[in-house]
């Protein structure tokens, strides 16, 4: 399958607060918006986007219509330490103080108004037990890609 778009769907009771967390906080835009649906895409990348969806929709099978649960969103960043310092001077509660993981994060944890956490991320080079753990062709793109980042 070739994809021509991809982003998640968050499924709610309360489209427009949970649109205008995301405005607020992470600087996303409306593409399309009605009063049961909106598109969102981010600012800084057209590529990014994120809809909401009111959950008691009729398109919904109605033994699915629930807000949603047990969702991570992971943003990766360039520099999570600005975002993280952002966010906290906005007010936004975060759940898991700024950090950084052996397995090459380093990240915070906040939570969006329907309990969605959001996991803010800037890979670096993980430990060497770790490291071991991914595939080839996935290490030389992170590192590509954490060498990008350092520059």
């Amino acid at each position: 399958m070739r994809n021509t778009s991809y982003y998640p769907v968050i499924m709610t009771n309360d489209v427009a607060g949970t649109v205008t967390f995301y405005q607020r906080h992470f600087r996303f835009v409306p593409a399309f918006e009605s009063d049961w649906y909106v598109h969102l895409a981010s600012i800084d990348d057209p590529a990014t986007n994120l809809a909401i969806l009111d959950c008691n929709h009729e398109t919904i099978p109605v033994e699915q219509r629930r807000p949603v649960s047990g969702v991570i969103l992971n943003f990766e960043v360039e520099d999570v330490d600005l975002e993280y310092e952002r966010l906290v001077t906005e007010g936004l509660e975060i759940l898991v103080q700024l950090r950084d993981e052996p397995f090459g994060q380093r990240h915070f944890i906040a939570k969006d108004p329907n309990g969605v956490l959001i996991d803010v991320i800037t890979p670096f080079a993980p430990s060497p037990a770790f490291a071991a753990m991914f595939s080839e062709e996935i290490k030389s793109q992170r590192v590509a890609a954490v060498c990008m980042n350092s520059q």
